[in-house]
């Protein structure tokens, strides 16, 4: 099954408050899962890699096998192509478990830079996390990475 996802992460003070926002749709655009969820304090890098991990753990419940995720982070597409180099060893960290799920999942993922104005809905989900500072309500199996976020990076 493919499947499309939308992701941003968001942080207001860089480090700061931060949350994410994640929507997962079929090729003919329904929606099969939204979510959105306060990460505490963070920086907006960490953010996005923590978006991008929820939406394929997501798509992999689902028996996806093939996802691609739209994200308006340049750095983090670039990076997980391989374009730019990973510096900081936290998002070094957190791509290599993206690569791993990916493998481990059996999910091919690509990843498309697209411009925050094609990424609203997930900009306005990462953004309601934080202005609500709603929990993030994931399955049990997310919840051992995603918290504590913490750290820099």
């Amino acid at each position: 099954m493919r499947l499309i996802g939308f992701t941003d992460g968001a942080s207001r003070g860089n480090p700061g408050e931060s949350g994410i926002g994640v929507i997962l749709k079929t090729l003919e655009g329904a929606t099969v899962a939204q979510l959105h969820g306060y990460l505490g304090r963070s920086t907006n890098n960490r953010a996005e890699y923590s978006a991008l991990l929820t939406c394929l753990h997501l798509a992999a419940e689902r028996g996806c096998t093939q996802l691609t995720v739209h994200s308006d982070s340049e750095l983090m597409v670039r990076q997980m192509e391989g374009r730019y180099k990973i510096k900081d060893r936290s998002l070094r960290k957190l791509a290599d478990e993206v690569r791993d799920l990916a493998r481990r999942s059996g999910v091919t993922l690509e990843l498309k830079h697209v411009l925050r104005e094609q990424n609203s809905e997930a900009d306005r989900l990462a953004n309601l996390a934080i202005d609500t500072r709603a929990p993030l309500r994931v399955p049990g199996s997310l919840q051992g990475w995603l918290f504590p976020i913490g750290g820099s990076g």
